[in-house]
């Protein structure tokens, strides 16, 4: 053979060849973009869809593949708008990913706040299960065996009702005693105190 003539560099896109064929390749294209978006947390960018999809560039068909996910994702926009859904596959970091709209912000608002209020936090936690074994307690108490202050716990801990304050002690000042509540019980699924679990360590000695 003889050797063949320079030419130019063209830039092209390399072919993408799936492994094994595309993967689902009976379903259409918009569902599969609609399955990969709705499995990830983060945006995916149009290169990783056509990778994940098997879709095939050519050099003649430079953006060939990243087209028909463009096209498949505004096709995707277009039925949720009709179907009055409440999110879109929205442009962000540079890929995609299934966002709600607007309008459902002041929900979604409301849900975070609910679920942070739910979490306690491990100093939470701790004291909880202090107060829980060896209730009645007194702050000082309860202070001496963690080794740190409790105030803002302890607020914390009341404004949640799973602890109240269950009388004063017989000695000066008056101080108040501390205990779990019903709503202690109903979050950890207990039928009663009695139910906890063993730790000998942590229960009342003169209980």
């Amino acid at each position: 053979m003889g050797a063949t003539e320079p030419t130019d560099s063209i830039e092209t896109t390399p072919e993408l060849e799936p492994v094994a064929g595309p993967p689902c390749p009976d379903q259409p294209l918009t569902l599969r973009i609609e399955a990969v978006l709705l499995t990830n947390d983060r945006p995916v960018t149009e290169q990783k869809l056509v990778e994940m999809l098997g879709l095939k560039s050519t050099g003649k068909v430079k953006d060939g593949a990243a087209a028909q996910v463009r096209d498949a994702i505004a096709e995707l926009n277009a039925t949720y708008e009709s179907q009055q859904r409440s999110f879109r596959a929205e442009r962000l970091a540079g890929g995609y990913q299934l966002l709600t709209i607007p309008a459902f912000a002041p929900l979604l608002a409301r849900v975070r706040g609910l679920r942070q209020q739910g979490r306690l936090t491990p100093a939470a936690l701790e004291t909880l299960a202090i107060i829980a074994y060896r209730q009645p307690i007194l702050r000082s108490e309860l202070e001496a065996i963690r080794g740190v202050a409790c105030g803002e716990v302890l607020k914390s801990l009341l404004e949640r009702r799973l602890v109240r304050i269950t009388g004063r002690a017989e000695e000066l000042g008056r101080p108040m005693l501390y205990g779990t509540t019903t709503e202690f019980l109903k979050v950890f699924g207990l039928s009663r105190i009695e139910d906890l679990p063993q730790a000998k360590e942590l229960r009342n000695p003169n209980a």
